[in-house]
């Protein structure tokens, strides 16, 4: 699984919403800041879509964060931190 597939399926994203929100997959996006054999740091940014009682979108709120993505043996990601 590649970097961009492991955010867009891992639950530990959610961590970075304030809004209660959800993540808004389309906006998800990535900056490789550092790689080595057993992890790599990346830089996260997306929108957290912010829902009305009604089920209407109220707004859109932007979320970042770092990242370190521990690598395995075959480079695969076997877990994340945030730093």
């Amino acid at each position: 699984m590649g970097i961009d597939e492991y955010l867009k399926s891992t639950p530990k994203l959610a961590q970075l919403c304030s809004q209660n929100g959800w993540i808004d997959n389309e906006t998800l996006h990535y900056e490789l800041m550092e790689q080595a054999d057993n992890h790599a740091i990346v830089n996260v940014t997306f929108d957290e879509v912010v829902m009305e009682g009604s089920g209407c979108v109220a707004g859109r709120v932007s979320c970042y964060g770092k990242m370190r993505l521990v690598l395995n043996a075959s480079g695969q990601i076997e877990n994340s931190e945030f730093m």
